[in-house]
Parts: structure tokens; C-alpha cells; sequence
């Protein structure tokens, strides 16, 4: 039987335990938080467990795609519960569960307010993105794609920070609005098929065989493409992404910066590029434009910040354009570019933000003038934190400039305009993510700073553990670059007769 129902199963049911066991009749006031705490970390390792096991199980038809599951969910209308997966999901799947768990063991476990709400609602949104990359039916996608976004919201709006409500709100108005555009092209598909075929489907091969004109191909494809954008984010519908990031909860910001963003690139390739593969090719040139925007926009941005989380999620908004650039290069450089860019920037951004959040717990604080000289008393926490901001400016030998590396020879082949650009934005990243450094953990210690505790040691076996991933990702990329390429769109392929992906 294939596990991948159990993928999206397992973190729903252990996020409504978590909730359970936090109600007074179930254990005693002292040890709300810790129940819900151990459930959440237990759901944690079962999927973890599983996730092996759907990693190295055989396949079981001949194939492209690792896993296969279907079964009928409302017939009449063509809907199904299908889900595929690919190197490119998995590859992102274990991404959500590396995250995860720092999220639960280093984010969550000071949450002492209605824990188990909040364990319910991190395991609901963890949920979501798990179905989301797994998805081939369209509806089902839509379904998970939704499912990402309530809990986020209540999330940022019940524990953030200061100005939480008006984030939390923006967040899902972008979030939201997007999401219908793309609601509205997956119908078009629909009924589009349906009127060439006479079957009523979601099917994701099915509909991707459809014959479109010209005109009605790029117009659902930029249906999708706007959701995905907002999603990713692109510049000009990134205003959601600074505000979001600063106010929500540690935990919360990792998942969004980590994880969730890459559900919009995830969509780009699974959608825009494999779905529609002519107007993307037609669009690219825009997309491009747009990646180098970003790129150039948000560097200029995090330049100008004191507030460190603010200053990583504008440097999110410049990291993540390379991926838009590698997506609509053209190209499988750019391509598998685009998806070593994901991983790694989940990794190292990610790990800032728990280190930003860290600081914020200690010192009460988020504005880097305040700050200061953290090396003195916090040596474990700054040298984690100089060693991801290394690796997020793009230091040669770690996965942030793999990634950003072939991404810049895939677009040179394009456009040497757009490649000598964007190595402005590298520049720039040099530029801000130093003086953070400097600023942080380097300049003189205080003389009104308060006394803070460093990372304890079992803290940092957690963030040494994405720190060699990223060293991996750094110096032996090539297993992943093959490993995660997306799949052609043919469930029962023959090895022999697979056609590269683009």
C-alpha cells in the first residue's frame, strides 16, 4: 500500500492529538504545554519514519514517478484523491521535515499560552504543504493550497508580534485573492477539456494532454502564474512578505520563509512550465525581467533595514528571484538551478530566522542598533548565525551558491544583460548580510545590555545538522541536481522511453 496518504494524514491527526491533550480533563495544568509539546514532536517522527519509507520503497508500476495513490472522491464531477510523487516533490517534502523539527524543538516549546491551538494549527499548516506538493489532482491542489493559508493567518494574528493583525490580514487578503485567480484557470482547464473530450476531470495528466489555443493558454497559465507569484513572491505582489515575516511567532516565520515560500515555485514548474510549455516559453522573457527585479529590489531593500527579521525577508524576496530566473531560463541548468536555490535557501534562511526569533526572546528586540556584540556572551548562537549569513550572501562550497551559480550560467546563455545585473544583487547581499554580522555579533558589546544565555549544546546539534546539509548541498550538488528533477508528465513511462523534463 502506497504511504503517501499517510504523508498527508499523519501531521492532521497528530495536530488534533496536540489539541486534545491540551484540554484540562486530559492531563494535569502543569503539563499542558509539554503534552502538546510530545505529540507534535512524536507526529513529527512517525512522518519522518514514513517518509523513509516512501523514499527508498520500490516502485510499484514501471515509471518516472516514485509513488503512486488514487481513490474516488466525488465521481460525478471528476474529483478524485490522487496523489503523485516525483524526485522534485520529495526533495521538498524532506525540506518540510528538516524544517519542522527546529520549528517544535527550538520554537514552539516556549509557547505557554493555548499550546495546544498552536501545535494544531503548525501541524495544520505543515499539512497543507505536504498535500500541496503531492497533489495531481487540480481540485485536490486548490484544496491543500487553501488549507496552507488559515492557519498561517491565525498564527501570525493570535501569536505574533506587535502589529500581527494588520500582517496576519494582509497576508491572506494577497494569499487569497491569488489562490481565486488560480481557482478560476484550473476551471478553464477543466472546461476546456471537457469540451474537447466530453470527460469531466481534474486529472493532472489528463488535462495536461488538452489542446489550447495560444490566446487561452497563456491567459489560464498566467492565472496560475499570479498565485504562484504572490506565493513565491514576485515584485510587485510581494508587499505581503516583509510585514508577514517580522510579526509572525519564530516558528511561524520559519515555516513561511522555509517552506511555504517554495510552494510557489514548486507550482511554476509542476504548472506553469509543464502545463503550459508554450506560453511559458512566450511569457519567460517577462518572468525573467521580473527575476532580475527582484533580485535587484529586494537586495537594495535589506541594505536599508535595522530590523533583522525585516532585513531577511527582503533578502528572501532577492534569493527566491533566482529561482524564478532558473525556472523560466528555458533550460535544465537553470532548471535544476532553481530547485538547489529552494533547498538551500530554506535551509540557511530558515536557520536565520530561529536565530533572529532567539534573539528577539532574549533580548526583547529586533532592531540591530540595540543589539550588538553578541560574540562576547553568546559565542555558540553568533557563530551559527555568521555561518548562515555566509552561506545566504552565496560563499562558494555551500548550497546557496550552487544554486545561484548555475542559475547565473543558465540565464548568460538567455541574456548576459540580465546575468550582469543580477551579480549586482550579489554584491548587494555581500553588502547587508556582513553589516549584519558585524552589527550583531561583531561590533562591541553594550554597556547596557542585559545578561543573555547562549545556545545550549543540544540547540546547536540541531542547527549543526542544517549546517551540513548545506556544506553537502555545497560541495557534492550533482546527486540532488538528478535526484530532484521534476518528472515528465507520464505516470507509466518506460525508463528507456522518458523524455528529459525541461
Amino acid at each position: 500500500m502506497s504511504p503517501l496518504p499517510a504523508l498527508v494524514l499523519v501531521p492532521a491527526l497528530g495536530g488534533a492529538i496536540a489539541w486534545l491533550v491540551d484540554r484540562p480533563r486530559f492531563v494535569g495544568a502543569r503539563k499542558i504545554t509539554d503534552a502538546s509539546w510530545r505529540v507534535t514532536l512524536m507526529a513529527l517522527v512517525l512522518e519522518t519514519l514514513i517518509l523513509v519509507l516512501a523514499t527508498f520503497r520500490r516502485p510499484a508500476h514501471p515509471g518516472p514517478w516514485l509513488d503512486h495513490f488514487t481513490a474516488p472522491w466525488i465521481p460525478s464531477m471528476g474529483i478524485s484523491i490522487r496523489l503523485d510523487m516525483d524526485g522534485l516533490s520529495l526533495s521538498l517534502l524532506w525540506l518540510t521535515i528538516i524544517l519542522s523539527f527546529p520549528c517544535v524543538l527550538l520554537a514552539t516549546r516556549q509557547i505557554r499560552v493555548n499550546a495546544g491551538a498552536f501545535h494544531f494549527l503548525l501541524l495544520a499548516t505543515i499539512t497543507g504543504i505536504i498535500g500541496t506538493f503531492l497533489a495531481t489532482d487540480l481540485f485536490l491542489f486548490f484544496f491543500f493550497w487553501e488549507l496552507m493559508l488559515v492557519p498561517m493567518f491565525v498564527l501570525i494574528s493570535a501569536w505574533g508580534h506587535e502589529g500581527r493583525h494588520r500582517a496576519a490580514i494582509k497576508f491572506f487578503l494577497f494569499t487569497q485573492g491569488s489562490g481565486l485567480l488560480m481557482l478560476l484557470s484550473i476551471l478553464g482547464l477543466v472546461v476546456a477539456h471537457f469540451h474537447e473530450t466530453g470527460v469531466l476531470t481534474f486529472d493532472y495528466f489528463t488535462l495536461a494532454a488538452t489542446r489550447l489555443s495560444p490566446s487561452l493558454s497563456m491567459v489560464l497559465m498566467l492565472g496560475f502564474f499570479i498565485a504562484f507569484a504572490v506565493k513565491l513572491p514576485v515584485v510587485p505582489v510581494h508587499v505581503w512578505l516583509p510585514d508577514a515575516h517580522t510579526q509572525a511567532p519564530t516558528a511561524g516565520s520559519v515555516l513561511l520563509a522555509g517552506i511555504l515560500l517554495k510552494t510557489g515555485g514548486y507550482g511554476m514548474i509542476r504548472f506553469n512550465i509543464m502545463l503550459f510549455p508554450e506560453a511559458a516559453e512566450r511569457f519567460a522573457p517577462i518572468a525573467m525581467a521580473l527575476g532580475v527585479a527582484g533580485i535587484l529590489y529586494g537586495a537594495w531593500m535589506s541594505c536599508a533595514q535595522n530590523d533583522v527579521k525585516r532585513l531577511i525577508a527582503y533578502s528572501s524576496i532577492s534569493h527566491l528571484g533566482f529561482v524564478l530566473l532558473g525556472i523560466f531560463s528555458g533550460s535544465r541548468t537553470g532548471m535544476q538551478g532553481a530547485i538547489i536555490q529552494m533547498i538551500a535557501h530554506g535551509l540557511s534562511t530558515g536557520a536565520l530566522f530561529l536565530i533572529a526569533g532567539s534573539i528577539q526572546d532574549r533580548l526583547h528586540t529586533r532592531d540591530m542598533h540595540q543589539i550588538g556584540g553578541l560574540w562576547t556572551s553568546m559565542p555558540r548562537l553568533s557563530g551559527a548565525g555568521l555561518f548562515f549569513a555566509v552561506a545566504s550572501l552565496g560563499m562558494p562550497g555551500l548550497g546557496n551558491f550552487a544554486g545561484e551559480f548555475l542559475v547565473l550560467i543558465a540565464t548568460w546563455h538567455v541574456s548576459p544583460a540580465a546575468a550582469v545585473l543580477t551579480t549586482a544583487g550579489l554584491v548587494l547581499a555581500a553588502i547587508y548580510s556582513l553589516r549584519m554580522v558585524n552589527r550583531i555579533f561583531l561590533a562591541p558589546e553594550r554597556a547596557d545590555q542585559q545578561p543573555v544565555t547562549d545556545f545550549p549544546a543540544r540547540h546547536m546539534i540541531i542547527l549543526g545538522s542544517i549546517m551540513i546539509f548545506l556544506v553537502v548541498l555545497g560541495l557534492y550538488p550533482q546527486p540532488f541536481m538528478t535526484f530532484s528533477t521534476p518528472s515528465p508528465l507520464s505516470i507509466t513511462a518506460e525508463p528507456d522511453k522518458v523524455e528529459s523534463p525541461p
